[in-house]
């Protein structure tokens, strides 16, 4: 089992859906470009650097269980603990996540994670945290 928290001052809310389309470049070839907007680059940068700290030593080779709890600053009437059914979208943060995970070698490929807990709260301290655990 690995398990790790990330603390963050500020926890990403740019997503994975936030690609972009250039379609100046799609009149002149025919196809359509994609690209990542400056601030899903910094998102990713972020996400690379504080994950690559817990890469485990072997990469997983089957299927997992993933739990993931997205931890936000607490802010106006909310209190810690409380969940957060605000934006960003749960999936669309953990795309990112994963696609970040999977660049890094924690896995082959993400379509091991077989089972996904992901919950998003109001957190005093906040950050991401994350575990992993071999399903037999």
């Amino acid at each position: 089992m690995v398990s790790f928290f990330i603390s963050l001052k500020k926890v990403p809310t740019t997503t994975h859906q936030q690609k972009q389309v250039n379609v100046a470049m799609t009149k002149k070839t025919g196809k359509p470009v994609f690209y990542e907007p400056e601030d899903l680059k910094k998102a990713r940068a972020l996400l690379m650097a504080h994950l690559g700290q817990h890469v485990p030593a072997k990469r997983i080779n089957g299927p997992l269980r993933m739990t993931v709890k997205w931890l936000f600053p607490v802010t106006g009437k909310h209190k810690n603990g409380e969940y957060k059914y605000t934006k960003p979208d749960l999936d669309n943060s953990n795309k990112l996540l994963q696609d970040c995970m999977t660049e890094l070698g924690f896995w082959k490929d993400d379509s091991y994670v077989v089972s996904l807990i992901a919950e998003k709260f109001w957190a005093e301290l906040p950050g991401i945290f994350i575990e992993l655990e071999e399903i037999e």
